[in-house]
């Protein structure tokens, strides 16, 4: 079991079909999508060179900024900081190159299968990531009110441990069908799903995490929600996530992108900058060996877009950091939609009023990690009296949270990364420098480890982010509240623009917030190529027959759609 605290139901068998984030409001096969020879769609040969507009070079941008140049149309990207967005890989000063640390995202999930189509492209290799009591993690502790556990497997930890395991078990079946919804998201049974989750949307939108358990007779216990909350499932803790809307949190298990996490090799920000630069073999209008890269002066993207409105013939206007002003007939917008509200000047025209209500109502997490480099990987060292590692990942109540042990062999440089934390817990660190926050720190786990001289072993100095502190993000992810699944459909559904006035149409929103599994990778691309089909389609472009896309079968598996009034 590689869970803290398993999922309900037992991972599939190899006669199983795999999971995928083939997710419950949407059950659209965006991996048979971009597998499929036809490739994504075509445009016709007059809109060839057309330039498109898109506004954030992160995962999201970059993947759709591809897929147009794949079809013909020019992007145009945009970006504020740098490439890569919130998959920020960074290094240590003074310290081998191979040392890195994972700012943003740092694990995904096998089940996120179209992010792993592009990892497959650009040939990069993923590896187990060493989550409490994965396969991958040596040990790990648990430390709660100052008692601490050692445990290799689940089976290690105290009896109660076990019970918050088997509760959160039944609360998932009794309370949201979890086997019943895991069989049909494995076999890809589109009506069973839209059955099961159309009843529990609508059930469930107003009600919180917390109140879902609480609501359950197998969490009737104050102390077994507490150390649900503590500890939680597959990447630690949750009960930051208790206040969001329990729909928020289902999605994750369904698909189990809470379990069997990788991490890319070298570091996750080398897969939106090798898509920057690679030369697709398949391309249309433009001639062998183009990249994005070489269709941007310089080799880099745009500065900071700072105006957008809209112009004549329902044009896209944009006003970038540099005064230089271009207008577009299409445009794509990935940044975090907050953007919109404070660092861009926009224009009311620009979205129907709903959607700027669903804009403002947007809700994010905030998040906190801090990594120090170290000479080795010394927490593998046994202890002489007990035969444990000397040091394990780590889930605390104490301020570092999580602690992750990140290494490339026995003799070699690592990395800690002493805590990740996000909401309340992350905004206790915000006052603090890296350095001040590491200290606080090593206090923490001395106390769990009184015998482990942590400090003789760094190299360098520490690197963080708070990423509520940072200006073009203003939070690490979204995650919606009760009550804010109709403004969740209105966002991700907006690339269907038929349905839209004419005045406001041409500007498609994309990224991970936009999706229904915001905090996920998976998210941003899916939501990327929603935004592509709608370009292609609203220069009169189409998807070969044999490949449909995901707006021409919106119809038959559009999100539930609950009433207004």
């Amino acid at each position: 079991m590689t869970s803290t605290v398993p999922n309900a139901v037992e991972h599939a068998d190899a006669q199983q079909p795999p999971i995928t984030m083939f997710g419950p409001d949407f059950p659209y096969a965006y991996d048979d999508f971009l597998a499929h020879p036809a490739g994504l769609g075509q445009i016709p040969a007059t809109e060839h060179g057309t330039e498109v507009a898109v506004i954030g070079g992160g995962l999201s941008g970059i993947v759709a900024a591809y897929e147009l140049m794949k079809m013909g149309l020019k992007p145009v990207v945009y970006e504020a900081d740098q490439i890569g967005g919130r998959l920020r890989t960074v290094g240590f000063e003074g310290c081998d190159d191979s040392l890195t640390a994972e700012m943003g995202a740092m694990r995904f999930p096998p089940s996120s299968t179209a992010l792993q189509h592009y990892i497959d492209l650009v040939g990069l290799q993923t590896r187990p990531f060493p989550n409490p009591l994965a396969e991958a993690t040596p040990s790990t502790v648990v430390d709660l009110k100052g008692e601490s556990h050692y445990a290799e497997t689940i089976e290690d930890l105290p009896q109660v441990y076990r019970d918050v395991a088997e509760a959160w078990g039944r609360c998932l079946e009794e309370g949201a069908d979890f086997s019943d919804m895991n069989r049909a998201l494995r076999e890809r049974d589109v009506p069973r799903i839209r059955e099961i989750w159309s009843k529990l949307v609508e059930k469930l939108d107003n009600q919180t995490f917390y109140g879902f358990l609480c609501d359950s007779e197998a969490f009737k216990s104050f102390r077994h929600r507490e150390i649900f909350g503590q500890v939680g499932f597959g990447t630690g803790g949750w009960d930051t996530d208790f206040p969001n809307s329990i729909l928020e949190i289902l999605r994750v298990v369904y698909t189990e992108a809470d379990d069997h996490h990788r991490g890319i090799v070298g570091g996750s920000q080398q897969l939106p900058l090798r898509l920057w630069e690679r030369e697709p073999q398949k391309i249309v209008h433009w001639s062998q060996g183009t990249s994005l890269a070489s269709l941007h002066e310089g080799r880099e993207p745009r500065p900071a877009v700072t105006r957008l409105h809209r112009t004549a013939g329902n044009r896209i206007t944009v006003t970038d950091a540099r005064g230089d002003i271009r207008t577009y007939r299409a445009a794509i917008f990935t940044a975090q939609s907050w953007m919109l509200l404070s660092k861009i000047d926009c224009d009311d025209s620009l979205f129907p009023i709903d959607h700027w209500t669903a804009i403002e109502r947007t809700h994010y997490m905030e998040s906190s990690k801090l990594f120090v480099p170290v000479d080795r990987p010394f927490w593998l060292d046994k202890d002489e009296e007990t035969g444990r590692d000397v040091m394990s990942m780590t889930l605390t109540d104490r301020m570092t949270r999580g602690t992750y042990l990140l290494d490339d062999g026995p003799d070699k440089p690592a990395v800690i990364c002493l805590s990740y934390t996000w909401c309340d817990d992350s905004l206790k660190w915000l006052p603090l420098s890296a350095n001040e926050r590491m200290e606080v720190m090593l206090k923490s786990l001395g106390e769990i480890y009184p015998k482990v001289d942590i400090r003789k072993h760094i190299i360098g100095n520490p690197v963080t982010v708070s990423w509520e502190n940072e200006p073009y993000f203003m939070g690490a992810f979204k995650a919606n509240l009760p009550g804010h699944y109709r403004y969740q459909r209105r966002l991700f559904t907006h690339f269907m623009q038929d349905r839209l006035p004419e005045d406001k149409r041409g500007i498609f929103l994309a990224g991970d917030d936009i999706s229904w599994t915001a905090g996920w990778a998976e998210g941003a691309i899916q939501t990327a190529l929603n935004a592509v089909w709608g370009v292609m389609h609203h220069l009169g472009g189409t998807t070969d027959p044999t490949n449909p896309g995901p707006g021409d079968v919106y119809d038959e598996i559009a999100p539930v759609e609950l009433p207004e009034d």
